[in-house]
């Protein structure tokens, strides 16, 4: 049985959604230029820009390199560039070993 998805996670995508839309538009970008720069069809960009959150992640990843936007996805879910992505790794990872 499938789960319902949570409001925190509907508003999220339909910030996102807003958010490429935006960018889309920014870059001068058809919702058809889009598409073929993210290898979908226009509806699929129209759903995500919508904040649909069935949209795949794929191709949510490829409408930000279409956008040069998926550096900073990257960047955003890196637990190093947080204050506790740091201190936890330096608590729980293991330490590297010299060899002699």
């Amino acid at each position: 049985m499938k789960r319902p998805t949570t409001i925190k996670t509907k508003l999220a995508a339909r910030q996102i959604g807003e958010n490429i839309a935006t960018w889309r538009k920014l870059y001068g970008f058809t919702s058809q230029g889009l598409a073929d720069k993210a290898a979908v069809s226009r509806a699929t960009i129209s759903r995500l820009e919508n904040g649909d959150p069935t949209v795949s992640f794929e191709t949510f990843l490829n409408a930000c390199r279409a956008l040069s936007t998926l550096d900073a996805v990257v960047e955003a879910t890196d637990p190093y560039e947080t204050d506790l992505g740091r201190i936890r790794a330096d608590q729980t990872l293991p330490q590297r070993v010299r060899s002699k």
